[in-house]
């Protein structure tokens, strides 16, 4: 199974496949406008954006999260109406901390598409490395995508509480350390993290901007899973986002076949039933 990573040289070589789909996936949890004016001032040649509030999730319910999933359905129309076909080659980038390109990867995959890759490095990568940047804004041509939901990729709230207390589960939290321990919160209501859940924050995954080698990134995560299955790790963060940095370094170090849990913190901790741990 290849990788899931595609350096700056590979897609550079790719720029004229007109099967080629370039999208910005930029974002701030602290100010949404970022993204799209960064897209704005500066992307990579012919590049869309997509909206990490707009168009990669569903609307807010209060109890779903903060970037809860659309329905595969809705998706589907989403990405036709950006110009995204089912013989598309998509390429995800974000500004280079590897906290947002996830999210489209994943739900692609979520839809049976595998033509899509995540930018090792971003667009902070490319531009290190001298690439050229335009200001032109892209739109495709709408097309038609087809695409059936994988429904095994994904857990809800349900599926992951009754994981807990399973010694052959494990659940694998993305956030910074300070907020897995519950010491601060400054996004969602309550502080905290999922009982039985082990902290491994996301920039672990990176060296220097980019992705380290498979090799160490598979040694680092077998202890980690300390002899399970990787189907039977469960992935989640805040909001279902940067939690998938953790499955991409899973799936380029050649372990496959681990779970998001969309919802993650952000909807765990909207159910007062739901148990909360500290520390």
């Amino acid at each position: 199974m290849p990788s899931p990573l595609i350096s700056t040289a590979q897609l550079a070589a790719m720029l004229d496949d007109p099967t080629l789909v370039i999208v910005d996936t930029r974002h701030d949890l602290m100010n949404h406008s970022l993204g799209r004016e960064s897209y704005a001032a500066a992307h990579i040649p012919g590049a869309i954006f997509m909206s990490m509030d707009d168009d990669l999730a569903a609307p807010k319910s209060g109890s779903n999260g903060r970037h809860p999933l659309p329905t595969a359905e809705t998706f589907a129309k989403t990405l036709g109406t950006k110009g995204i076909g089912n013989d598309s080659t998509v390429v995800v980038y974000d500004q280079g901390s590897s906290m947002f390109i996830g999210r489209l990867w994943w739900m692609l995959k979520w839809l049976g598409h595998e033509k899509v890759f995540a930018l090792d490095g971003g667009i902070a990568q490319w531009q290190k490395e001298g690439r050229s940047v335009d200001a032109l804004a892209v739109n495709k041509t709408a097309r038609i995508f087809v695409g059936k939901e994988n429904a095994a990729m994904r857990m809800t709230i349900d599926d992951t509480a009754a994981t807990l207390g399973k010694a052959d589960r494990r659940i694998i939290d993305a956030r910074a350390p300070e907020r897995y321990r519950g010491e601060v919160e400054p996004v969602d209501p309550v502080a905290g993290h999922i009982p039985g859940a082990f902290n491994r924050p996301f920039p672990t995954n990176l060296r220097d901007g980019v992705f380290k080698p498979a090799e160490e990134l598979r040694a680092e995560f077998e202890l980690l899973l300390a002899g399970r299955s990787p189907e039977n790790i469960i992935h989640q963060c805040g909001s279902g986002v940067s939690a998938l940095s953790n499955m991409l370094a899973m799936e380029h170090s050649g372990l496959h076949g681990s779970k998001l849990y969309a919802g993650s913190w952000s909807e765990w901790c909207q159910h007062p039933t739901r148990p909360v741990a500290k520390g």
